[in-house]
């Protein structure tokens, strides 16, 4: 049984942690309003190309005059997996679901004799994937010394992998990252970008439906659009992480205070319980002595 020294050091221990946790809590609610407005502020835009895409695509009669970024280069043997992960931990399940979604995609790719090639956008990533995944991971990226990522983050990355892809280094890409619902929910989602997978975005029921007339050629406004549009998924999957990271380290440090406290309240009792064992032994050794007189 532990003394009353140590019964008291634990619970100081305790309580400092969660003097801690509280602290990590609030600040992960700060940045949480400003990163989900964020997320909210992008979609529209990330919407809104898509749907423009979508319109241009529909005059492609024939795949011979369409770009190869929207049609792909025609194989499905090589997929370039890009999973983007934060680079910090103390954030509940946010980076293992990503590498749990991307990991059991990874799995069926290579048990139907397909290759994979890998990307880790984020520390976490890297770390809970090298040991069943290294070697296929050609690139790891952090931005750890980031203060905000911004869309020449995502650009960068981009320009990357249509470079990637102008090479014949994949045929398919794929990233994965969470979306943000709420603060305890983030959804994973695996995104083909390249071929670009257009499906057209609901509008409000009161909205009229649009058309677009382009100028110049469709085919030149493609060969222009379509890499944007791959930063721009990036730039989204970025925004929805960092929402989702937010409030999933939110949420964890809410539970992890919670659970410090009721810690402290079973430590006070046993330490309560074993003074007053104390006491009383120390009160019968002391009547004993007296009776013996």
């Amino acid at each position: 049984m532990p003394s009353l020294d140590d019964l008291k050091k634990r619970i100081k221990s305790v309580k400092s942690t969660q003097k801690i946790t509280k602290a990590m809590k609030m600040v992960a609610a700060a940045k949480l309003k400003k990163a989900q407005e964020s997320a909210e502020k992008g979609r529209p835009y990330s919407d809104k190309m898509q749907n423009i895409i979508l319109n241009l695509t529909k005059s492609f009669k024939e795949n011979s005059n369409a770009p190869k970024l929207l049609i792909g280069s025609g194989e499905d043997s090589t997929y370039l997996c890009v999973i983007m992960t934060a680079d910090r931990g103390l954030c509940g399940g946010f980076n293992t679901n990503i590498c749990k979604l991307a990991k059991k995609k990874m799995r069926e790719f290579l048990s139907n004799g397909k290759k994979i090639k890998i990307i880790t956008v984020g520390s976490k990533g890297y770390d809970q994937l090298k040991k069943e995944f290294k070697k296929f991971i050609i690139e790891k990226k952090s931005l750890k010394d980031k203060k905000k990522i911004s869309f020449d983050d995502a650009a960068l990355i981009g320009k990357r992998i249509v470079e990637l892809f102008e090479k014949n280094e994949f045929d398919k890409c794929i990233i994965f990252y969470n979306n943000f619902k709420n603060v305890i929910t983030q959804i994973p989602q695996a995104q083909q970008i390249i071929p670009a997978k257009i499906d057209r975005v609901e509008t409000k029921s009161e909205e009229k439906e649009e058309f677009y007339e382009f100028e110049p050629e469709e085919d030149e406004i493609l060969e222009d659009l379509l890499p944007k549009n791959i930063s721009t998924q990036i730039f989204k999957a970025f925004l929805e992480n960092s929402a989702s990271e937010q409030g999933s380290r939110m949420t964890a440090m809410d539970n992890a205070t919670r659970n410090a406290g009721d810690l402290v309240d079973k430590l006070t009792i046993n330490y309560n319980r074993s003074r007053q064992a104390s006491i009383t032994k120390e009160l019968i050794e002391i009547i004993s002595g007296a009776e013996s007189l």
